[in-house]
Order: C-alpha cells, then structure tokens, then sequence
C-alpha cells in the first residue's frame, strides 16, 4: 500500500489523526496545513515569552480516542494530562463532587451529597437521569437544552449551577439556543458511562503543542509521512480514479479543515452555518495564587469558567456569544478579575478572542457526510454527528475518515 498516495488537507486534530491511522496502515501519506505549525485551533503559541494555547481547552477521561492516538505517538497521557475526579465547584458555595467509586455510584454519591441544593431537588434530578439511562439518552425529538430542562423540571439549582454551565462548557452554545440531543449525547459518555474513569478532569500540564500536535507531528515525519506545513490548498479535483491536488493526483484525499474553509475547496460542503466564539483571558497573579479547585464555575454576569494553570496564572474561558463580547480586553479582563475578587492591580494579561471557534450546536443540525465522493472523504468536528465541536469528536471523525479511504484504495 506504500505506492498508495493519500492526502489529508488540514493540519488540525481530526487531520492529525487520520494521516497518522493512514501511515500506520502503510499509507504513502500527505500532510497539507496553510498555517505555520499544525494543531488547528488547540496549539501552543508563544505570547510574550510565554508558551500558552491559543485557546484554553478542557478534557475529559471519556476522551478514549484522544488519548489512544496521543498513546500511540509517543505522547503519555499520565505524564502530560494532570487526572483529577469531576468537582463543579463555584464562588457561590455549590459544590458537587464526584469521588472514586464505582460508576454509577461516584455520580449518585456526588449527587446526593452536593451542596446547595435541597433535597427534593436531588431526588427528583436523580430520577430524572434514570429516565434518559433507561430510554438510552436518546429524545424522541430535539429541542433546546431549555426546553428539555423546563419539560423536566429541572428548573432550580442544579440547573443553574451545573446543566446550564456544563452545556455551554460542552457545546460552547447557550442552553437557550443548544441542542438537547447533543447535551445528552455528552452526559451520556460521561456522567452516563459506565467507566468511572470517563467522568474525569484532565488539565494539560503543557500547551496543546506538546500535548499532541508536535508528537504525532514527529511520528508521522519518522514514520516516512510527507509534511507540508505553510502550503494552503488552492484547488481539488475529485475523480473517479485520484484526486487531482494543486496538480497533484493522490488515490485518496480527506478534507479535514474547518467547516468555513471547506466549502472553498469542494462546493457542496459550503454550508449555512451559524458559529460561536471563544475568548480565553489570561491572567498572571502571584505565584501564591490558587484556586480551590483547578477548574472552578464562575456564576457571572461575565464569568463562565476559570482554569488554574500554576504559578497563579488563571485562564478565564467565555464561550457562546454574550454581554462579553461588547468589553474590550482590558474591560474585560478588569471585569473578570472583580468577579473572582482579586483585586484592581492586575499584573501581566492577555485575551485571545475567536469570533468563529465553533459552530453553533442548534437542535437537528444537519452533517454532512464523511463520504463526498469515490476517493474523497471528509473529517473535522462538524462531521462527527454524535458530538459537538469537541477535540475528541475531531479525533474520532480523522480515524474514521482514514477508514474509509484506505478502503477505497
């Protein structure tokens, strides 16, 4: 199969990921990335000396096939990823966590156990999540996660501090405008698993550069892949017997770059596609700085979540449009730092705003397929119909669509 070209155009995690299953396979791969360095929208950046992400992301142990793949070039997911039980902490006094028991027990545990919230409140959010376990978290028709919650009576404390901030967490939508299936498809691989390891928090203890992109980047060099970082596809062909690429004529290709790039390179995928923004501020406090959990739930009117990465440098995470977005970064920033009340002196800061980060996951939003074409194939976190605009999720669509063109060649 080594005479078998195979192109990827797209240099993110789902690209990543499907030339490193075509060159496992024996396939003569192509690795095409317009930018510089690959890693997409979760790679490291250099910000004043400082090597953070451009963008602060959040794992999960139900990550299986991201860490499989970070396994399987070179990258220790026990040395890189710090692992701690699931707490959804906030400055409120709510508090849920999860300790090490044996799923479903850790999630019952952690339920009944939380604080601020009633009782009742419990009882009734417990037999709830048995009903969606029982009908397998599938709903007999989308809607939004409001209209999902209110239909369930889920309309008080729980609600506000861990539903509604998990799912824009997940989804980078608002409950408002999200999508109750995809939610549910969430919960269901994580606080609905039956693997206590897959309700887990992993926090990076390096930037996303590290993490992955340089590994598997390394790898796929060793391993006799061509890499073309700073070559921007201008145009494709798809025949019935290659795909013609910049004159190029490959057996194979997989598209696997953003939704709002695709479209220029193959029409039918120019999709009408509403999208989301992420902004992460950075905020470097004294070293003596700590959170009381790594990961803590900011209640607003701006906060959303806040990350500590050590040292007392804090990254705030605003996702979905909002109120946010009419601050400009030192407005912002202020504002944040009042919020977890640390003060008016702020020390060195920056914010990294993405006006299209993710595309917004509304009820019954159509896909598009993985397959375009005899020999041409799509991956990225858009085509992954099971989740939303997640890293696993673009992981998970890179393989598959690697799949399906080594089957095809």
């Amino acid at each position: 199969m080594s005479d078998m070209r195979v192109a990827v155009i797209g240099g993110g995690w789902a690209g990543l990921a499907a030339a490193v299953e075509l060159t496992a396979a024996g396939a003569n791969t192509t690795l095409f990335e317009a930018g510089r360095v690959f890693g997409g929208r979760a790679r490291g950046v250099e910000i004043d000396g400082r090597w953070l992400d451009n963008g602060q992301h959040i794992l999960l142990g139900a990550y299986r096939e991201t860490l499989a793949l970070m396994r399987q070039v070179g990258a220790d997911p026990e040395q890189l990823l710090a692992r701690y039980p699931l707490q959804v902490v906030d400055s409120s006094g709510f508090r849920l966590a999860l300790p090490k028991l044996p799923a479903p027990l850790n999630v019952a545990w952690g339920l009944f156990t939380a604080r601020g919230v009633g009782f009742g409140e419990k009882l009734r959010t417990a037999q709830w999540m048995q009903g969606i376990k029982a009908r397998r978290f599938r709903l007999e028709a989308d809607c939004t996660v409001t209209e999902w919650l209110d239909a369930a009576g889920q309309t008080a404390q729980l609600r506000r501090h861990l539903w509604e901030p998990l799912c824009l967490a997940a989804l980078n939508t608002p409950a408002e405008r999200a999508s109750a299936q995809l939610f549910a498809n969430v919960l269901r691989d994580s606080l609905g698993s039956a693997r206590r390891e897959d309700t887990d928090l992993l926090l990076p203890r390096c930037d996303f550069g590290r993490l992955l992109a340089e590994p598997a980047a390394r790898w796929l060099g060793e391993h006799g892949a061509s890499l073309r970082p700073g070559s921007r596809v201008r145009s494709l062909h798809a025949g019935f017997k290659a795909v013609t690429i910049d004159g190029e004529d490959f057996a194979a290709a997989i598209i696997a770059t953003a939704p709002q790039h695709a479209g220029r390179l193959f029409p039918a995928l120019a999709a009408d596609l509403d999208y989301e923004p992420i902004a992460t501020v950075y905020l470097q406090c004294s070293a003596e700085t700590r959170l009381p959990f790594p990961l803590l739930s900011l209640p607003g009117p701006c906060g959303q979540w806040v990350v500590d990465r050590g040292d007392g440098l804090l990254a705030f995470v605003l996702s979905g449009h909002g109120d946010w977005e009419a601050l400009d970064d030192s407005a912002l920033t202020q504002q944040l730092a009042a919020e977890l009340n640390l003060g008016q002196d702020l020390g060195w800061h920056r914010v990294i705003r993405e006006q299209r980060a993710t595309f917004s996951c509304r009820p019954n939003l159509p896909r598009p397929p993985a397959t375009l074409g005899p020999r041409l194939f799509l991956a990225g976190d858009h085509s992954w119909a099971e989740y939303p605009a997640t890293l696993e999720g673009a992981v998970r669509s890179g393989r598959h669509a690697a799949g399906l063109a080594l089957a095809a060649i």
